[in-house]
């Protein structure tokens, strides 16, 4: 279920990315020949104008096939040349590239939208000013360590603890808070701690034994906290906060991909961070088990990660081709095309190499 519901996440934001070169190339009278969700051989493939829609074999990836975009002969002078991305002014040509990328963005603020108005599950860290929004306040389980107490007890992300005591015969108090578990825990000093809490609205409780060398100086079970509640907002609200919030994780976004880069050249980076398609589908299979919420959440993330990641100007990305039409708008001179077309070539093989290394990681970190 997780692969399935990876595939159709990952599907539908490969879709609104190379809709948005699609409609842009349409808009600006270019060609488009082709658009095809995945790569490989063809499983359906049907026509309809002068553009074959498909859908390929290996789904990490599309694309809409532009007259003219990467140059031949037949684009520069062929009997259909002014319908050609190559023939269009530098503006146009730009939009076209971007348009992808704006597409991304233009999704994930639209889940956000959504989310927002129905409901989500959030910290009031940040949304201070609609505290009046906010309801059935709880303290939940964000994550857990691997091999952890609270993993071998059966605790999850997305639990919700009720209850917390040393023995049965201790009362259940009437209030929470995350300083009085840990408080609890710690007083156990490696005896059995009872954890009543709750998941898909059905109560539960279970014995965890805290161990030391978790936390320093403390007895621990592995588990990460927040206080949480439901906030609700109105419709319009909703639209604003919804593009507050996408420029937030765009920018958040872009600070960790800049930061992570420098990092590479002073030999500090940490690639245990970097994660392929195999960690990215453990990722929506855990937002999956959490609610609907969590899953649409964590889709307009990913969304705005690819978004960014195809502004970098590196060859065979959005933002490698927006250089080259950059630089040509500089100097006045058209890019040779076998020199623009090898470029691309090697961009994408080393695209392609690096999703094999990182998914090689991924697996290896499966495994373990």
């Amino acid at each position: 279920m997780t692969i399935i519901i990876f595939l159709i996440v990952l599907a539908v934001l490969i879709f609104v990315h190379e809709l948005g070169h699609f409609l842009l190339a349409r808009w600006n009278g270019i060609r488009v020949d082709a658009f095809k969700i995945g790569f490989g051989p063809k499983i359906f493939a049907w026509k309809r104008g002068e553009t074959e829609y498909g859908l390929n074999l290996i789904p990490f990836g599309g694309f809409v096939k532009i007259h003219g975009e990467n140059p031949d002969d037949d684009s520069i002078n062929g009997p259909d040349k002014e319908r050609s991305f190559v023939h269009k002014n530098r503006w146009r040509q730009a939009s076209v590239l971007v348009a992808g990328v704006f597409f991304n963005f233009l999704f994930a603020w639209l889940i956000y939208v959504v989310v927002f108005n129905i409901g989500v599950t959030a910290t009031k860290d940040g949304f201070e000013q609609y505290t009046k929004y906010f309801t059935n306040n709880r303290i939940m389980i964000t994550s857990i360590s691997p091999g952890s107490p609270a993993e071998l007890a059966g605790l999850k992300m997305g639990d919700v603890i009720s209850n917390v005591k040393l023995n049965s015969a201790v009362p259940a108090t009437s209030t929470l808070n995350i300083v009085g578990i840990q408080d609890t825990i710690n007083a156990s000093q490696g005896n059995v701690v009872m954890f009543s809490f709750i998941r898909n609205e059905v109560p539960n409780t279970v014995s965890v034994l805290p161990k030391s060398g978790l936390v320093n100086g403390k007895y621990a079970i592995g588990i990460a906290m927040q206080d949480v509640a439901d906030l609700k907002l109105p419709f319009f609200t909703s639209i604003y906060e919804g593009v507050h919030y996408t420029y937030v994780m765009i920018r958040d976004t872009i600070v960790g991909l800049y930061t992570f880069v420098t990092n590479i050249f002073r030999g500090t980076a940490n690639f245990s961070d970097v994660t392929g398609p195999v960690g990215i589908a453990g990722i929506v299979g855990n937002a999956a088990e959490l609610g609907l919420t969590y899953l649409l959440m964590i889709t307009a993330l990913i969304s705005i990660n690819l978004g960014v990641i195809n502004l970098i100007p590196f060859p065979a990305l959005d933002g490698g081709r927006t250089l080259f039409v950059a630089i040509e708008g500089i100097t006045r001179r058209r890019i040779p095309v076998k020199f623009f077309n090898i470029v691309n070539i090697i961009g994408f093989s080393l695209l392609m190499l690096l999703m094999v290394v990182v998914t090689y990681k991924d697996i290896l970190k499966l495994v373990k």
